[in-house]
């Protein structure tokens, strides 16, 4: 476990120690901030019936509101783009492998990595909550919900990323495989959600990122989500796992 804590925090730094954390950051933010403010702005000019609220501006913060996934869908494949691409094409995973570390440590140093920098994002929109529960009521077992929710989609997500950076040599093929990918999970659970019906629109209905993060942003913790994050999760890592092994093979 040394050798992954190690990996993970050099991963972690080099990340922030470079311009485009900040640049990255400082866009989540705004893009969120933006959203949360403009929702925050329909509630104000409502007229407030306890009896008829069924949301609030931070459960359309959370998963409702076409922002979330835009920046989620443009975030994570920046993230994740140089993870292993980066080592791909600077010719350094050759001596990262003979050292004595094993490739599955290699993998899931960068993996933690990358949930940890995921965590960093979100940490800040904290305050955006505290803002809110100065105005009004705040229900703080439905904000732990949605950020379970929140680190739900990070675990698979970021796997995700992680195995398109490890099939690439390029940061940018790396970035646009991610964003494939997460682009056709997004469109096939919103197909599952709207579209399908029946047994086909329930088994799509897995992949919905909408739907999980509705069912999060009401509190609600549905074990379906968690399962299906660990197994996305555990698929996308184990074959980022054998991948590297084969190379070592080779």
């Amino acid at each position: 476990m040394t050798a992954v804590w190690t990996i993970a925090k050099r991963e972690v730094f080099s990340f922030f120690v470079s311009p485009v954390a900040y640049v990255v950051l400082t866009v989540w933010l705004l893009l969120h901030g933006v959203s949360l403010y403009t929702f925050a702005e329909i509630f104000a000019y409502q007229q407030y019936d306890p009896g008829a609220v069924t949301q609030t501006p931070l459960t359309l913060f959370f998963g409702r509101s076409i922002f979330f996934y835009l920046g989620v869908l443009v975030v994570v494949p920046l993230l994740t783009m140089r993870t292993l691409a980066e080592e791909n094409r600077a010719g350094t995973i050759e001596p990262l492998l003979t050292a004595p570390v094993t490739e599955v440590q290699v993998v899931l140093g960068k993996y933690l990595a990358l949930l940890a920098d995921w965590l960093v994002l979100w940490i800040p929109t904290l305050l955006y909550v505290v803002i809110i529960a100065n105005y009004g009521d705040v229900d703080w077992g439905v904000v732990a919900a949605s950020y379970l929710g929140v680190f739900t989609i990070g675990l698979y997500y970021m796997a995700i990323g992680l195995l398109m950076s490890a099939v690439s040599r390029n940061q940018v093929v790396a970035a646009v495989l991610t964003a494939v990918m997460l682009m056709l999970l997004f469109v096939l659970g919103i197909a599952g959600e709207f579209v399908f019906e029946g047994p086909s629109g329930d088994i799509l209905g897995y992949f919905s990122i909408w739907g999980h993060m509705e069912s999060f942003a009401k509190g609600i913790v549905d074990s379906r989500p968690l399962v299906f994050a660990s197994t996305l999760s555990f698929l996308a890592v184990f074959t980022t796992m054998r991948l590297m092994q084969s190379r070592r093979v080779a």
